[in-house]
């Protein structure tokens, strides 16, 4: 596959990780991905992809692409043989200068960029991203398209400083000392949160905690659950392990297993990393 991916510049940079170009055979026809503190935007320009947004939920078909704010449970994406898209790797407030409604109204639920933007936007983007010369200037295009949807959001600069206070701990501090830092109450503070991320401070930092703990496993090696549990700051290694069930549906061992598997398979992919074979 190919994989091009940029970071933004201001002030989109405050709002976005990066844009990303991605084409080509996947490695898996489908993949799950854990949650992470990240929200998606996908503008698909090839075949409908399918989301499978948990376990009990059905699997929808995205033909235009897809809007997905801070997930709380792994999703499966499932991709045709040839893909092609462009993306934004959003911060975890980040969808909300961009969203016609809440980020609550979208947790765990995808919805299409139609459904955000409207058809006819929606029609005229692919289809200038179609034309473009590559990947850089399709990046370029899609930059240019939130520079002109970027708007005015009311709360944002409470929600982006507590979630970085929260990330600069992975995770690992006291949620009620944050309302008081921000001279506000822990019922503002949620709301505000679940306004513009979707989900409280609470399950951020669990969800920052979880992806520091995961991204310090080096699958290659031998692990000692024991430590790996204790220096993430989990009570246990019997809390890790309940953890990382709510988050991936998987047992560690075992999804050290699928991250060895995708390793053996597919060495140096440009996905590795991440998501998990599904199938």
């Amino acid at each position: 596959m190919e994989y091009v991916s940029r970071v933004p510049r201001p002030p989109l940079d405050g709002l976005i990780d990066d844009f990303y170009y991605l084409g080509g055979a996947p490695p898996y026809a489908r993949l799950m991905l854990p949650p992470s503190p990240s929200a998606l935007l996908i503008v698909n320009l090839g075949e409908p992809f399918r989301i499978r947004a948990g376990a009990d939920i059905e699997t929808a078909e995205y033909a235009d692409g897809c809007v997905v704010t801070m997930p709380t449970r792994a999703f499966e994406f499932g991709y045709p043989p040839g893909t092609r898209s462009v993306g934004v790797h959003f911060k975890p407030w980040g969808p909300a200068s961009f969203l016609p409604m809440p980020a609550a109204e979208l947790c765990d639920r995808p919805v299409t960029l139609e459904q955000v933007w409207g058809r006819p936007a929606v029609a005229e983007l692919r289809e200038r991203l179609a034309a473009a010369a590559g990947p850089y200037e399709m990046l370029t295009l899609l930059e240019e398209e939130l520079m002109r949807r970027l708007r005015e959001t009311a709360g944002l600069g409470l929600v982006r400083h507590t979630s970085s206070v929260i990330a600069a701990a992975g995770g690992a501090l006291a949620i009620g000392d944050l309302s008081a830092a921000a001279g506000v109450s822990s019922t503002h503070l949620a709301q505000r949160f679940k306004e513009l991320i979707g989900v409280t401070p609470k399950r951020l930092a669990r969800t920052y905690r979880f992806t520091a703990t995961v991204f310090a496993i080096d699958p290659a090696g031998p692990i000692d659950w024991g430590d790996l549990a204790g220096g993430a700051g989990y009570f246990d290694q019997a809390h890790f392990g309940h953890e990382f069930r709510a988050f991936t549906g998987l047992t560690p061992t075992r999804y050290v297993e699928v991250r060895r598997r995708f390793l053996r398979e597919h060495p140096g992919h440009v996905l590795d990393g991440w998501p998990l074979p599904a199938d």
